[in-house]
């Protein structure tokens, strides 16, 4: 959270150097923010790209960030190497979201939150056109910063924004892909009185796991809950 990457040698303590350091571009009040994902690219060990995701400020806003191995050492990146992959403004401090994956699938996956406060006020989980309370679905390997992958499940769709994979999220703060089948799983904090495991297999994008229409399976705030168009 305080912006430094580490490495825990062979011998099992942490080295003296850290891998990187990015204190200087972080926003972090303790408050849910800082660096707050890091995702190492497929092919690594030939490129030396990893990705990372922390809040800033000036404006209060999310940053994914590609950076490159130091091409002496292996143990150290090159804090020079910082190229911006995208960037999106943060209302309120907390509810950032920002784990970052790669799928089987070779793309880059990253989580939003809805923006923070409590209960969504500005109802962003549910707005195809904001980058908040969403799972997005990113090419890095076809120029910088990206380009979006032709498959996602909203690029013809009028007023999605073309990188949504999904839609309806709170905060996930963890997701994962499993191993042996590809599917992904979606941590979700909840708001009262229900947290969330959001299970698709490989390659379903396009679902809105419902936020702040439904928490869980509960209806949230409001007597008219259309069970039925979310997933179960």
């Amino acid at each position: 959270n305080s912006g430094l990457i580490r490495i825990i040698g062979p011998a099992g303590g942490v080295l003296a150097t850290p891998f990187l350091n990015i204190k200087s571009k972080i926003k972090s009040s303790g408050n849910e923010e800082g660096l707050l994902g890091l995702a190492f690219h497929p092919d690594y060990e030939n490129n030396g790209f990893f990705y990372v995701n922390y809040t800033a400020s000036g404006p209060n806003r999310t940053v994914v960030e590609r950076y490159s191995v130091s091409a002496t050492d292996k143990n150290i990146a090159d804090p020079t190497s910082g190229a911006q992959i995208i960037a999106f403004n943060q209302p309120f401090s907390n509810h950032n979201g920002g784990c970052l994956r790669f799928g089987s699938d070779g793309y880059l996956y990253i989580a939003t939150g809805d923006g923070g406060s409590a209960n969504d006020p500005q109802c962003n989980a549910q707005n195809p056109g904001s980058f908040l309370g969403k799972m997005l679905r990113l090419d890095v390997d076809s120029g910088l910063p990206y380009t979006v992958p032709p498959s996602n499940p909203f690029v013809t769709t009028a007023g999605y924004l073309p990188e949504i994979w999904a839609i309806g999220l709170r905060n996930p703060w963890r997701f994962g892909f499993d191993s042996l089948n590809g599917d992904m799983y979606i941590g979700d904090v909840g708001q009262s009185t229900r947290e969330e495991v959001n299970v698709s297999g490989p390659g379903n994008g396009g679902f809105n796991y419902g936020w702040k229409i439904m928490e869980g399976v509960n209806c949230f705030q409001t007597g008219n809950c259309p069970v039925g168009t979310f997933p179960p």
